[in-house]
């Protein structure tokens, strides 16, 4: 399944699935920060797995969505 990019401003998400135990799938969201002087890099995890790698995708789209969101440029 292929990641997908999100940006805001000099942030970046990137919504993510990964595999979890008894073949369950958890989305992730890496969000990078560029001031220019350096990369920071913080990772989220969506609270709940999900059956299907597509289902994690979609609940990793939306956390990215919140996270973006509440960022102040």
């Amino acid at each position: 399944m292929e990641d997908v990019s999100y940006t805001k401003g000099i942030y970046t998400a990137v919504a993510a699935v990964r595999a979890v135990d008894d073949g369950h799938y958890q989305g992730v969201v890496s969000l990078a920060r560029d001031n220019g002087e350096a990369l920071e890099n913080s990772v989220y995890e969506v609270d709940a797995v999900s059956g299907t790698p597509e289902e994690a995708l979609e609940e990793a789209r939306a956390l990215a969505h919140r996270i973006l969101g509440e960022l102040e440029l």
